[in-house]
């Protein structure tokens, strides 16, 4: 197997076993990139002589301790790197070098990472195709007509095709989500405030948008824990994070064990639609497989199919409005804000019954380019909404083909501050459903 074919936490037991140096892996994705890129136009900044001098440094240290010692990973470009064009895909900013690193970035590569380059987006990371008018358009690795989806569809097409072991992104609203299920790759989304969104671009929303959260792409659920744990926790600085500790996915499994000998274990609700937009049968189909493999679980005390804990028209029409709020007038701003509270405590209740809600992703697979636009949006991310609104962990899995081969990812929800149990049952679903399929750009 070649070096880019392991996930990051593979190649992390590499590097501390001597097994392999780390800048024979930068060396090896440096090439990965070269030779995908020009076919996918993901990675818009590459920092080639930086990151094999950083992996020259790691390999130095003889006895690794950080948790990502020597492993390269790629950032979307709405995140600020000191010294390094960040230009969130907006023209006016295509040579702005910022004076600060963004503090996931910072995070990162203070617990050993290397960051090997940035990945396109749309035009201040918001939409659903990552196309911008400084770096052009990225193209799906499993069908170049098609989007690899947004706004961190430049890292799910880079983890996709092999040229990255993991991938930071960010979601307002299905943005890390909508990429993962259109390219074949997982992806993790924690509750919101559990990671400091300075440093990320400002149109984000920054400390103003309850919604917007960052978080990973990757290949495998232990790689999306890894850097969750680094991620994680609070900064003086951000406001808008919360000091609730962080627990483990084997904790979360332990507890569910004991949970399920008392007859009290895990309560999941599935459903294939929402009785509005038309699902593919695969998409269904997918689901469906996701809860089968669930059933099986010895800690499951109810799987029940039934319909969405949420009104989809409702999500869709808060989000809408709270897109447009800076256009809407005093009343009609606070009728916004009672609007979405009143639509956060609904759906808060609903997770008084479910530990997990299990849905699919998007109705259909990758769409075509120049389809997912403004005015289409809400389908789009009619599945992933709701699930922003109250600031939920959501986690995506790989969990089917379409017939023209292209791949479908099933959403997991959780209540706030439930990671763990988001990535327990994920390392189980992992076991069954692999590390994602293989894009036609690696086949002969």
């Amino acid at each position: 197997m070649e070096l880019f074919e392991y996930t990051a936490t593979e190649l992390s037991r590499m590097i501390v076993k001597h097994e392999v140096s780390s800048e024979e892996i930068v060396q090896c994705f440096l090439k990965r990139i070269e030779s995908v890129n020009h076919h996918i136009n993901a990675a818009v900044q590459i920092f080639a002589e930086d990151a094999l001098l950083a992996a020259r440094e790691a390999d130095s240290i003889r006895h690794p301790s950080k948790p990502l010692h020597g492993i390269p990973f790629t950032a979307k470009d709405v995140f600020e790197v000191a010294g390094k064009i960040s230009s969130a895909g907006i023209m006016e900013r295509k040579d702005f070098r910022p004076a600060e690193t963004a503090i996931a970035v910072k995070r990162l590569i203070d617990a050993g990472g290397i960051l090997l380059a940035k990945s396109n987006c749309p035009p201040g990371g918001a939409g659903g195709e990552s196309d911008n008018p400084v770096y052009g358009r990225t193209l799906n690795p499993f069908k170049l007509s098609r989007t690899p989806g947004g706004s961190s569809g430049g890292e799910a097409a880079l983890v996709s095709a092999r040229a990255s072991s993991l991938g930071l992104g960010s979601d307002s609203g299905g943005s890390l989500r909508f990429p993962a299920h259109c390219c074949g790759v997982y992806s993790f989304k924690p509750t919101t405030g559990r990671v400091p969104n300075i440093g990320a671009y400002e149109h984000l929303g920054g400390l103003t948008d309850p919604r917007t959260q960052i978080g990973t792409i990757a290949r495998s659920v232990e790689d999306l824990e890894l850097a969750y744990g680094i991620l994680a926790g609070p900064d003086p600085r951000d406001t808008g994070t919360f000091p609730v500790p962080v627990t483990s996915s084997a904790s979360a499994t332990t507890k569910l064990e004991q949970m399920g000998s008392n007859g009290k274990g895990l309560r999941v609700l599935y459903f294939g639609s929402d009785n509005d937009l038309h699902p593919t049968l695969e998409t269904i189909k997918a689901v469906n497989k996701v809860a089968e493999l669930l059933r099986s679980l010895p800690y499951m005390q109810l799987l029940s199919e039934g319909a969405p804990p949420y009104c989809p028209k409702k999500s869709l029409d808060i989000t809408q409005r709270y897109w447009q709020s800076s256009d809407l007038s005093g009343l009609d701003r606070d009728k916004l804000i009672t609007d979405w509270d009143c639509f956060r405590t609904s759906l808060a209740l609903e997770f008084q019954k479910w530990d997990i809600v299990v849905g699919p992703v998007c109705a259909t697979p990758a769409p075509e380019h120049g389809t997912v636009t403004a005015a289409t949006w809400g389908s789009t991310f009619q599945y992933t909404l709701a699930y922003s609104l109250l600031g939920c962990p959501c986690l995506v899995v790989p969990a089917g083909m379409s017939p023209e081969g292209l791949p479908i990812g099933v959403q997991l929800a959780a209540a706030p501050w439930n990671e763990d149990i988001l990535l327990a049952i994920g390392l189980m679903l992992q076991q069954y459903l692999g590390t994602g399929p293989i894009p036609s750009l690696l086949k002969p």
